[in-house]
């Protein structure tokens, strides 16, 4: 117990109380929706409410780790009260497929909404909102313009200046995913190579970490997902303010003929054993309304997937850019490639 993470604990003690509930809510003859969810946002709660208060379909949430939910699935096998798994990136949702977790769902809403790149081609996965995959750098040291793209990371000016988190970690393995879509194997591993010569320290922590060791002078550039930056700039804490004043947010692949930044995104299945289908679907198509859409947008500073959505005053500082049209199930297919490629360069 010692050793066990603070998310897994509560990933726990959400499933346990999770499953009771449910039994509950059957027992009682009410509706509701089993979610096994890898988000952990206190903003969602608005989701859920606003879903229930609508419809009557109460949404009894599984906390824990996107793979650690995927072995519980595996576990129940038919059995499993899940009806939806929700993962945090596309590598994720990639695996759950794979794994014959998730059943196909048809859905006109569904498939008017969210761009086709953004969901599984037979309806196994759906993306909800958009993570960016972007570079921050200090504003003193670095012009924005040298990071047209990726592969400036690998330029040899920037030895001992970059700072990242694993390679383990699924946002990196996506978008090296990606870039091996785009590029090639060997090409990327050519990139991947530079990139690890040119770190400041070995990797560790999260994207949060990174934009803090900018703003304290451990390094110059750093990859990130774009909303640790945007919810920093919200904050009202000195210190959050204080980084936000040094480090500034490129956009890379903006030129014509370029791919665009690297999108992953959060999403959704139905699981393959769901036995609440009718409302577990009529739930995630709530999750591509405007009403929800707007809570990602809102509460935790991801880019909406649904085109003209609203989006919050820290996500319009960032103004116009392009995302990569890159089929999410490709980069997510590339995961494991991607973890050897970076193995092999040193990339830990």
């Amino acid at each position: 117990m010692a050793n066990m993470s603070r998310r897994a604990l509560m990933g726990g003690v959400a499933a346990l109380g999770g499953l009771g509930l449910a039994g509950t809510a059957r027992a009682q003859g009410a509706r509701v929706v089993n979610l096994y969810t890898a988000r952990h946002y206190d903003t969602d709660e608005a989701i859920y409410t606003n879903f229930t208060r609508a419809t009557g379909i109460r949404i009894n949430r599984v906390e824990a780790d996107a793979d650690k939910l995927m072995e519980r699935m595996r576990a129940e096998g038919a059995n499993s009260p899940a009806d939806i798994f929700v993962a945090v990136d596309a590598g994720r949702l990639w695996r759950a497929h794979a794994a014959g977790l998730l059943q196909p769902v048809r859905s006109a809403v569904l498939e008017a909404a969210i761009p086709a790149n953004f969901r599984e081609p037979e309806g196994h996965w759906f993306g909800l909102s958009k993570r960016i995959r972007v570079v921050a750098y200090d504003k003193a040291r670095v012009a924005p313009a040298d990071l047209a793209t990726y592969a400036s990371l690998a330029d040899p000016k920037w030895k001992g200046k970059i700072l990242v988190r694993s390679s383990t970690h699924v946002y990196n393995q996506s978008l090296v995913g990606a870039m091996i879509a785009h590029s090639g194997e060997a090409a990327t591993e050519a990139w991947a190579k530079g990139l690890v010569g040119n770190l400041a320290r070995p990797p560790r922590g999260g994207d949060t970490d990174q934009l803090r060791g900018i703003a304290a002078g451990e390094g110059e550039l750093a990859i990130v997902n774009h909303y640790y930056y945007a919810n920093l700039s919200v904050s009202t804490k000195p210190e959050d303010q204080a980084v936000v004043a040094k480090v500034g947010l490129a956009f890379p692949e903006q030129a014509a003929g370029r791919p665009g930044t690297h999108a992953n995104i959060a999403g959704a299945g139905l699981a393959r054993h769901s036995p609440n289908r009718a409302d577990a679907v009529r739930f995630l198509e709530y999750l591509a309304s405007s009403e929800a859409q707007s809570v990602f947008a809102e509460g935790n500073n991801e880019f909406p997937i649904v085109q003209g959505a609203r989006l919050s005053p820290a996500l319009r500082q960032f103004g116009e850019f392009r995302t990569d049209t890159i089929d999410a199930a490709v980069f997510g297919r590339n995961n494991e490639a991607a973890l050897k490629l970076t193995d092999r360069v040193g990339w830990r």
